[in-house]
C-alpha cells in the first residue's frame, strides 16, 4: 500500500508571472504582478503564440526547472525519468525530474533544481536512504521525519556543462547555464539543468524510488510505493542514450516495456527558443535521435536457469562487455501504466 510521506496547503505556494525576451542571442526574464497561488497559476497555464521563434516578448504564467539528470552507477552512466500523471493535461508521461519554482527563488532557479532531485529521486539500501550534496552543500531531506536518512554515505551531485546560449534573470546571468525554452501550450519558461548524480561505490542492494506530489482533495501529498518505483533508467553509451529503459531493485537491473510510452514536451523538437508539442511518443523521439528499439529477446533468454546453462556449454564463447547491464527476471518485462 502507498505511504503518505508528508502533506502540505497548495495556497501555501507562490509563484510569480514573467515576462520573457528573447533574441538569437540570449533570453532574459523577469517577474511581474502580484504572487500566484498553485490554482491561480493553472489557470493562465493557456495556449501563447508568438509570431518569430527567435526573437519575441511575451508575458508567461510561471517559471519552471527540469533536471536532465545523468546518474553513475557501478561505472555506468544513466538519464533519470519519472513517471507523472499530469492531472492538469490529462495524460501520463515520463519526464524529467521538475518542478514550479517558488517566487522567492525567480532569481535562483538552481536552487529549486536541486531539491526537486532530493524531493523525487530516492536511493534506498538495506541501512536507509542516501542523503545527498551538491558541491560543499548538503541536500536537504524532506521526508526525514517519516524515512531514515544515512548522512554517512551521500551521493554527490555536481553541475554538468551548460548551454551556449545564456539565460538571464534581469541583468543576472543563471549559474550553470540553463538550456531555456518557452512551452506554448503551458505559456511557461522552462530551464533545463544538465545535473551529475555519483552514487557512492559503498552503496550495496540500491534501489531508486521516484516520490511526487499530488492534489488530492484540498492537500498536496506526497507518497512512496514499493509496488510502482516509477523512476526509470536510460542507459547512455558513449554518453549518448539508448533505446532502452529499466527500474533498479536491490542492485538488478530490471528491462522495462516501452511499447505505448509517450515523453513529455522537454523531449519534442524545439525550433528557436520554443517548444509548440505537450509531448511526444518514444517511438518519434527514438527516430529522432536516430535510435533503434532492441530486439527482440533471444530464445536463449527464455530459457530457464538450468537449461539456459547447458545450452550455453555447446556455444563458443564470447569476450564479455567489461561492464555488462544485468538482466532482468526472466522474460518479465514492467509495464508503464496509468493507474487512477
Amino acid at each position: 500500500m502507498p505511504r503518505s510521506l508528508i502533506r502540505k496547503n497548495p495556497n501555501d505556494f507562490k509563484t510569480l508571472s514573467l515576462f520573457v525576451e528573447a533574441t538569437p542571442e540570449g533570453l532574459s526574464y523577469q517577474s511581474i504582478g502580484m504572487p500566484l497561488n498553485f490554482a491561480q497559476t493553472l489557470h493562465k497555464r493557456r495556449q501563447v503564440n508568438v509570431a518569430d521563434n527567435t526573437r519575441f516578448g511575451v508575458e508567461l504564467a510561471n517559471l519552471g526547472v527540469s533536471i536532465r539528470l545523468t546518474l553513475n552507477w557501478q561505472g555506468r552512466d544513466y538519464w533519470v525519468l519519472v513517471r507523472q500523471r499530469r492531472q492538469d493535461r490529462g495524460d501520463v508521461v515520463l519526464k524529467l525530474i521538475s518542478g514550479y519554482v517558488p517566487a522567492h527563488e525567480i532569481n535562483l532557479p538552481l536552487h529549486t533544481a536541486i531539491q526537486e532531485v532530493a524531493e523525487e529521486c530516492l536511493l534506498e539500501t538495506p541501512e536507509g536512504w542516501l542523503s545527498g550534496r551538491f558541491k560543499e552543500t548538503w541536500l536537504p531531506a524532506p521526508y526525514a521525519s517519516a524515512l531514515h536518512y544515512r548522512e554517512a554515505l551521500p551521493f554527490l551531485l555536481t553541475p554538468l556543462s551548460g548551454a551556449a546560449l545564456a539565460v538571464r534573470c534581469g541583468s543576472q546571468t543563471l549559474l550553470e547555464r540553463p538550456r531555456a525554452y518557452v512551452h506554448l501550450p503551458t505559456a511557461s519558461l522552462q530551464l533545463i539543468y544538465d545535473l551529475r548524480l555519483e552514487v557512492p561505490k559503498e552503496a550495496k542492494s540500491l534501489s531508486l524510488l521516484h516520490v511526487d506530489e499530488r492534489l488530492e482533495g484540498d492537500q498536496l501529498v506526497a507518497r512512496l510505493d514499493r509496488k510502482r518505483p516509477d523512476l526509470y533508467l536510460m542507459p547512455l553509451i558513449d554518453g549518448l542514450p539508448s533505446a532502452e529503459l529499466y527500474t533498479l531493485h536491490k542492485d538488478r537491473l530490471h528491462p522495462v516495456n516501452t511499447r505505448g510510452i509517450h515523453l513529455a514536451e522537454s523531449f519534442a523538437p524545439q525550433e528557436g527558443w520554443v517548444v509548440s508539442d505537450e509531448r511526444i511518443r518514444w517511438k518519434d523521439w527514438l527516430k529522432q535521435q536516430g535510435l533503434s528499439a532492441p530486439e527482440k529477446e533471444s530464445g536463449l533468454r527464455r530459457l530457464t536457469g538450468k537449461a539456459r546453462q547447458i545450452f550455453k556449454k555447446v556455444l563458443r564463447p564470447k569476450a564479455p562487455h567489461p561492464n555488462p547491464l544485468p538482466e532482468g527476471e526472466g522474460t518479465d518485462r514492467t509495464q508503464i501504466q496509468d493507474q487512477h
